[in-house]
């Protein structure tokens, strides 16, 4: 998967490339057989949910530009398996789920796989999570139609958003955000789907 979907379709940033050679994508999606869990598509994970093709994560997390020690909110936490990518990356990992069943499925596999500083809360993410605010980095797993207001306010001046903006059904635009001066410069990366953010 990583030499094949990762590396060969143009992620460079080594640190992401050692995170998806080091996460077990299987154990996130434990009713794919492991040709889905790993295929470069995206698998239902219940819930109307999905799990983007390890591709879109990669390309979101390499977006999103994340060092060590960089404080980074999640918003969508699904089966936890970008999380436990952004953990490997930085231990300052917050995350939002609004679906009380994937939440608890997620926390339980993040634990048991030893992601003990991934701070995680059920709630609705339109909110972000303000108490932990500002962030160096924010990512998106659903798509909004617009950037909600709280979000670009808990970004750090300099601080990078990746969010997948459109309508379900429509045409939806990766996009990344850098603060700059207090407002948000965008630019356009990829076409994608991605389920409504709700």
């Amino acid at each position: 998967m990583v030499a094949r979907d990762i590396q060969g379709r143009g992620i460079t940033d080594a640190r992401v490339i050692d995170a998806f050679a080091t996460v077990p994508r299987h154990c996130f999606i434990p009713k794919a057989a492991p040709r889905d869990a790993y295929g470069d598509f995206p698998v239902p994970i219940g819930h109307r949910q999905t799990v983007s093709q390890p591709y879109i994560v990669a390309l979101m997390v390499e977006l999103a530009a994340i060092s060590h020690g960089d404080r980074v909110l999640e918003i969508g936490t699904g089966c936890g398996y970008q999380t436990a990518i952004l953990a490997h990356l930085t231990p300052d990992v917050c995350t939002v789920e609004i679906i009380p069943e994937l939440f608890e499925r997620a926390r339980a596999t993040l634990s048991a796989l030893g992601c003990a500083s991934v701070r995680a809360r059920l709630g609705d993410g339109n909110e972000g999570w303000p108490d932990w605010a500002p962030y160096d980095a924010i990512i998106v797993s659903a798509a909004p139609i617009a950037v909600p207001p709280a979000l670009e306010d808990q970004l750090k001046e300099g601080g990078r958003l990746v969010v997948p903006i459109g309508l379900e059904g429509e045409a939806q635009q990766l996009m990344r955000f850098v603060r700059q001066g207090g407002r948000l410069v965008g630019e356009r990366i990829t076409p994608v789907r991605f389920v409504p953010m709700v």
